[in-house]
Order: C-alpha cells, then sequence, then structure tokens
C-alpha cells in the first residue's frame, strides 16, 4: 500500500513539475492541489483525519480531510484542538531562553548549580546539553507503562508528578558522557521545566501562558495537567488496539509527558507560535542564534535548543519541531523564506516520515 501511495505522489509531482514553464497562476493553482492530493491520499492510507495549514505570506490555506471510514472521528476543522507532543519542547526551551536573557538561568552552567534536585552528574550537565539532548540522561519514556505513544488502558488516567518521572530516569545510568553525542531523552524537559520552576517561583505552564500565549493571543493553546480531556472543538483520535479493537484514545491525563510533552494547540496557533519564534519577537538575537545552532540528528534533522532543522529535498532549510504520542502524529515548520507548513495526522500509529515527505515536497518544492 505503501508503494503504490509513494509511485501515484510521485506520478503527481512530476506531473506538476512538467508545468513549470506555465503561466504564474497555473502553477499556483497545480500546487495547491497536489498539496490537496497528498493529505488526501495520508488521510486514506491512514484511515484517519488529516489536517494540513499552510502560510505564505498573506495567505494560509487548510485541508482537512477526514479519512476514518467507521463514522467515529469528528470532522476537523481549522480551530480543532490535538495534543501536540513534543512539539511542547520549543515552548519550553523559549521560556529557558528568557530567562537566560534576563540573566537569570546560565546556558552553559551545570544544572547542579542551578537546580537542588539531585541530577547524578549534574555538575558536569550544562543546561544547553539539556535543550540539544547531549546530555546522556536516560529517558523515563522507555521504562515499561511508562510511554505516552504506547495504550495503557486504564492507566492512561493516572497523574504522575515531575519530579517521580525524574527519579525514575536517575536510577538508570547514564547513556553516555555529557556532550558525548545526541540521543533524544524526555528526562531532559522534565528537568527544565523544573528549573523554570525553581527559577521563577511559578508554574512552568503559567511561565508559557504569561511569556508566549497571552501576548501572543494564542486562545486556544492549553497546558493542561491532570485534565484528560480535550475541549470542544477536538480533533478525535481513534487506534486499533490488540483485543479491544478500534478504540478512541483522545483522553488521557498528560501529566506523563508534563514538560516534555503535554500541550494542546491547533493548526493556526502553532503557525502564529513558530512565525513569532523565528521572526525575532520573543527573545533576543543573541539566543536565537543560540537556538539555532544544532547537532546531527540523522535522516536530514538537527536538533537545537527545543528547536529542529530539517534539510527538505529542495528549497531553504525548514525550522520548527515534531510530536508524536499515541493518536497524533504533528509537524510544525517554518522555511527561511516565511512558508509555513503545520500537519498533524490523528490516529497515527507512528510517526509517519511519508507522509511528511510527500507533503513537504508539495509545499516546498513547487513554488
Amino acid at each position: 500500500m505503501r508503494q503504490r501511495l509513494f509511485r501515484a505522489t510521485l506520478v503527481i509531482l512530476g506531473t506538476v513539475l512538467t508545468t513549470m514553464s506555465v503561466a504564474a497562476l497555473v502553477l499556483v493553482t497545480a500546487r495547491w492541489q497536489v498539496v490537496g492530493d497528498t493529505v488526501a491520499a495520508a488521510a486514506r492510507w491512514h484511515d484517519t483525519d488529516v489536517v494540513l495549514r499552510i502560510s505564505d505570506g498573506e495567505q494560509q490555506r487548510e485541508w482537512h480531510h477526514e479519512g476514518s471510514a467507521d463514522g467515529q472521528a469528528t470532522t476537523p476543522g481549522p480551530h480543532s484542538r490535538f495534543r501536540i507532543g513534543s512539539i511542547t519542547k520549543t515552548f519550553v526551551a523559549t521560556v529557558v531562553l528568557q530567562l537566560v536573557d534576563e540573566g537569570r538561568v546560565d546556558l552553559d552552567g551545570s544544572i547542579a548549580a542551578q537546580l537542588p534536585d539531585q541530577i547524578p552528574g549534574g555538575d558536569r550537565i550544562t543546561v544547553r546539553q539539556l535543550m540539544n539532548h547531549t546530555s546522556g540522561l536516560y529517558d523515563y519514556m522507555k521504562e515499561p507503562g511508562m510511554s505516552t505513544n504506547r495504550w495503557r488502558g486504564d492507566d492512561r488516567f493516572r497523574s504522575h508528578a515531575p519530579r517521580d518521572l525524574l527519579a525514575t530516569a536517575v536510577r538508570h545510568d547514564p547513556y553516555f558522557a555529557p556532550g558525548a553525542r545526541f540521543r533524544y531523552s524526555n528526562t531532559n524537559y522534565v528537568a527544565l521545566g523544573l528549573l523554570i520552576e525553581h527559577v521563577t517561583g511559578h508554574r512552568y505552564g503559567d511561565e508559557i501562558r504569561d511569556r508566549i500565549l497571552t501576548p501572543l493571543r494564542l486562545t486556544a493553546t492549553t497546558v493542561p495537567g491532570n485534565d484528560p480531556r480535550i475541549p470542544a472543538p477536538a480533533l478525535t483520535a481513534h487506534r486499533d488496539i490488540d483485543g479491544a479493537g478500534r478504540t478512541d484514545v483522545t483522553e488521557m491525563n498528560p501529566s506523563l509527558d508534563w514538560a516534555a510533552g503535554e500541550m494542546l494547540s491547533t493548526t493556526a496557533d502553532l503557525d502564529a507560535f513558530f512565525a513569532a519564534l523565528l521572526g525575532g519577537r520573543l527573545m533576543s538575537p543573541a539566543a536565537l542564534d543560540q537556538m539555532r545552532e544544532t547537532v546531527p540528528m540523522g535522516m536530514g534533522f538537527h536538533y537545537g535548543l527545543g528547536l529542529q532543522r530539517f534539510e527538505p529535498p529542495c528549497g531553504d532549510d525548514l525550522w520548527g519541531h515534531g510530536g508524536e504520542l499515541l493518536g497524533y502524529v504533528t509537524y510544525a515548520f517554518r522555511s527561511t523564506g516565511g512558508r509555513s507548513m503545520t500537519m498533524v495526522v490523528g490516529s497515527a500509529g507512528s510517526s509517519d516520515a511519508f507522509s511528511m515527505f510527500a507533503t513537504v515536497t508539495a509545499t516546498y518544492c513547487l513554488a
């Protein structure tokens, strides 16, 4: 099935690319058609909902495809809220870098000198290494039953305290010495959330609200805490669960993700957030430069300070972040030229590199 869809997508892309000598209006229309066809193919492939928003200067386009054949899914719309998963990390990193700008956090100082919580080897782990996943800290989500990418039955409604998540991680030896290499670990951002709370005396979610959400008027974006619900209008998620069949997985207590991935948002709010962030409205130019210093992740991705860089097959580099947890896979990226793409695939079983690559190609390579 994947191979047939991939071949079909390439045929569509190839057809449009041969028209690039035609008038500009025809080309733009064709590009939007290819994008829409790609989104529809992803919806059919996953038998799920797909929402895509593209912004290019003053123009915005949205596609909403309901791919679920069983009628269980809510028809997605431009204001549908969904779980953004690890895109939460970019919001957390933004607050940390604002604190760096204020002289309240030392980016290259040790976490042990700035956070009283015991982290083995914390005297050698810097805040920067937490932010770009080179700390070596064990990922607590590798523990059985502690990953929000997996079905957890009734346990999905349990509450988790952030210090318990950190304690789970530090019971394990680190993967490697601080700074030795890159390895993605959600533990890093739990530690950063605790750092924000220690430095400011406020909940990290309140700092995100006061420093980012309120100034940017991102009224649909929230830090839900222990609330398992997604306020309407919500993009619902369903998965085929062994022994249970097709199951609604929309509701879950997101405290297991905490500062590593608990937030809710919409495509419009994410578009506005990354436009403000990459446009230099949320921190100093020096801090933004630090945020964009990256280490290799593999497969064309590089990781900065809570920010990913992706090298598309053509055009400018893309900056943003991806997020994944049970029922939702989201990509939010913006080119250095200012075109943004925010895509959420509801009910996807795993990170969907194929749909992302096809959509990125249609979005950025046919201009």
